[in-house]
């Protein structure tokens, strides 16, 4: 079997899951491949997703690991029988670096998603002129064409939220709401916008004030990707070289319990749409 040369994101998330499995039951690689008949290069490539497994091998592996979580096992069946074909992110392979890919991976196949934002609105939520006012002022100035490429996709992003298909909660720090990127007119917008979807069913917006204790987050901006099990969630946060991925228990726990921070130290929903409202009047003062 060829070996694939860039194995998408949840490609190395069944490798990964593999690979803990194994190590939890104290077998090294070679002692794996011993009891499976391969080579052990196969073992390393297997949890690199860089080749692919079969439900019945993951069963076998999971015996030999004696591993008796199902739920896990079945949901790792479900990675491996779901080919991936015909997402919608796969169009833009090549036009934008797999940094944009995998985070619309991650959110297109997440059974919820929670976000934390302290800087900006969160990408699943800006209006078309906010989105491309935050590209365009990008520290690497972009062409304009790349800001229309970038911008289109954050757009196409957000169908998952705004038709209701996956359930979204957005914890907004006031910061976020008064940082204007091209002037109060396009931040007004984007306000009004916010409060629409703040009465979606499906979409959950809560503002952290200034006036809120400080919280404990290293990170400024993060999503959580809810799995269909736990063990399957995934943390994605923002940094000056890119996004970087979490899905080590520990991590996840540590992620767990910031959201649980944040769920108290936010203010109610209703609340929360009352304040964006005054914000969002103070910028229509500004440019009236």
């Amino acid at each position: 079997m060829a070996l694939r040369s860039n194995p998408t994101l949840r490609q190395r998330r069944l490798g990964a899951e593999l690979r803990r499995m194994r190590e939890q039951a104290g077998l090294g690689g070679s002692q794996l491949a011993r009891a499976l008949g391969i080579n052990p290069a196969h073992v390393t490539q297997m949890e690199s997703g860089r080749t692919g497994i079969s439900v019945e091998r993951l069963r076998t592996v999971a015996a030999l690991c004696m591993c008796v979580n199902e739920p896990l096992i079945e949901a790792l069946a479900e990675i491996i029988t779901d080919r991936g074909k015909g997402v919608w992110w796969e169009e833009y392979r090549g036009a934008l670096s797999d940094d944009f890919l995998e985070v619309a991976e991650v959110e297109g196949y997440a059974r919820r998603l929670s976000t934390y934002t302290m800087a900006f609105i969160p990408g699943l939520l800006q209006t078309n002129a906010y989105a491309g006012a935050v590209f365009d002022r990008s520290l690497t100035p972009l062409p304009h064409r790349e800001v229309e490429q970038r911008t289109a996709f954050r757009m196409r992003r957000q169908e998952i939220v705004r038709s209701g298909a996956t359930p979204y909660s957005a914890y907004v720090h006031e910061a976020a709401l008064r940082m204007q990127f091209s002037g109060p007119a396009i931040q007004a917008e984007q306000l009004h916008s916010l409060i629409e979807d703040s009465e979606r069913p499906t979409i959950s917006i809560r503002v952290v004030p200034f006036d809120v204790d400080a919280l404990p987050l290293n990170y400024e901006n993060f999503t959580y990707a809810e799995g269909p099990i736990p063990e399957l969630d995934t943390v994605q946060t923002d940094s000056s070289v890119g996004n970087v991925l979490f899905d080590a228990p520990a991590h996840l726990a540590r992620f767990r319990s910031l959201l649980a921070r944040l769920e108290s130290a936010a203010i109610s929903e209703g609340d929360s749409r009352g304040f964006i409202q005054s914000i969002k009047k103070d910028m229509e003062s500004k440019y009236a």
